[in-house]
């Protein structure tokens, strides 16, 4: 288990589309056991392959002790409520800067675990906004695209800003 170096904004591997995953072996294991320990020293609830510049359909969500680590090979949001929600969202990538972003207030996702079985499941609140965010982040979409482009500048600002400091 390994600490990666994450990717961070603007760099245009965080724009990549990330690939399917077709085998299950030790190797994915070993990422996604990576992916924790980056997730954990980051820190996060969330991280994809993509983060650290592995372009592989993997997530790994850890909102909390109580809900425990879960992994996500290859998630594909099939069903989103019409309903949205507002919540604060950040990026491992760009550490330090959160917005209020709307998204879909539940959603049914189908995904496969470590060993390759496939699962469906029904996700709303911050499980449901993770998934979404983390997905788009394999699409090869930033969280900061989902914006107007006056708050995304405004995102953009304390960035650059914290990141001078």
């Amino acid at each position: 288990m390994t600490i990666r170096t994450i990717t961070k904004y603007p760099d245009p591997r965080l724009k990549i589309v990330a690939q399917p995953v077709t085998v299950f072996d030790v190797s994915l294991r070993e990422l996604a056991n990576d992916l924790l320990d980056t997730l954990r020293a980051a820190p996060g609830i969330g991280i994809t392959a993509s983060h650290i510049d592995v372009q592989k359909r993997v997530v790994v969500l850890e909102l909390s002790p109580e809900t425990g680590v879960k992994v996500f090979v290859n998630p594909q949001i099939i069903w989103m409520s019409e309903e949205r929600v507002r919540h604060p969202e950040g990026s491992v990538s760009m550490p330090g800067v959160v917005e209020e972003v709307e998204r879909a207030a539940s959603i049914r996702l189908r995904y496969q675990d470590l060993e390759g079985r496939e699962h469906i499941e029904e996700s709303e609140g911050l499980l449901a906004v993770c998934h979404q965010h983390e997905i788009d982040q394999l699409d090869g979409i930033f969280w900061i695209q989902r914006l107007s482009r006056l708050r995304r500048e405004r995102v953009l600002r304390r960035y650059q800003k914290m990141a001078k400091a």
